[in-house]
């Protein structure tokens, strides 16, 4: 009983720690673009997004992922064994976890006011961690070999689709602000 409470949690803070992934790199884009707006729109945007981004990275995400990895982890001890799927989760979160400190280091760049990526840079960026979303969920739902390595190739597909995506809306949007101007 108490493992499915656990899970329960788990999934939870699962959610909310994605919901913050996906949602802090959309600011860092939009503080990003607010550099190459006039003075005080720039200034006033700017302050604004500083306060979001530092609300939402401290107070939702690295409190989300610290209870993902430790209610996943007390699910670990509860489940009793470690067949390859899970090893292959975990494997994954590790890589996720990596992707969330890449996260930080980018949440301290801004934070000082330093901008090392392009928006079209953090846009790419971005989909990594639907390229985790979806890694983790096939894997925990469908937990066979053969289905492993469909995922992959499945994930392989996902990923092509997604470049292809963020260059047809920069191609759009490109579009767009030349009719613009």
């Amino acid at each position: 009983m108490t493992y499915f409470y656990v899970k329960a949690l788990h999934i939870i803070f699962v959610v909310t720690w994605f919901a913050g992934l996906f949602y802090i790199v959309r600011l860092f884009i939009y503080n990003r673009e607010a550099q190459d707006k006039p003075d005080p729109e720039r200034q006033i945007l700017q302050r604004q997004f500083v306060i979001m981004i530092r609300r939402l990275w401290l107070g939702i995400t690295w409190p989300s992922c610290i209870l993902t990895v430790l209610l996943g982890s007390w699910m670990l001890i509860l489940y009793g064994s470690f067949p390859l799927w899970l090893k292959f989760k975990i494997g994954f979160v590790v890589s996720l976890l990596l992707y969330h400190i890449s996260l930080h280091a980018i949440y301290k760049q801004q934070s000082a006011g330093i901008f090392k990526y392009t928006s079209q840079q953090l846009r790419l960026w971005n989909e990594v961690a639907t390229i985790f979303l979806i890694s983790i969920i096939f894997l925990v739902v469908i937990k066979s070999a053969l289905s492993i390595l469909w995922g992959t190739i499945g994930l392989l597909f996902v990923f092509i689709f997604l470049q292809v995506g963020i260059m047809i809306y920069k191609k759009y949007r490109e579009h767009k602000s030349s009719k613009m101007d």
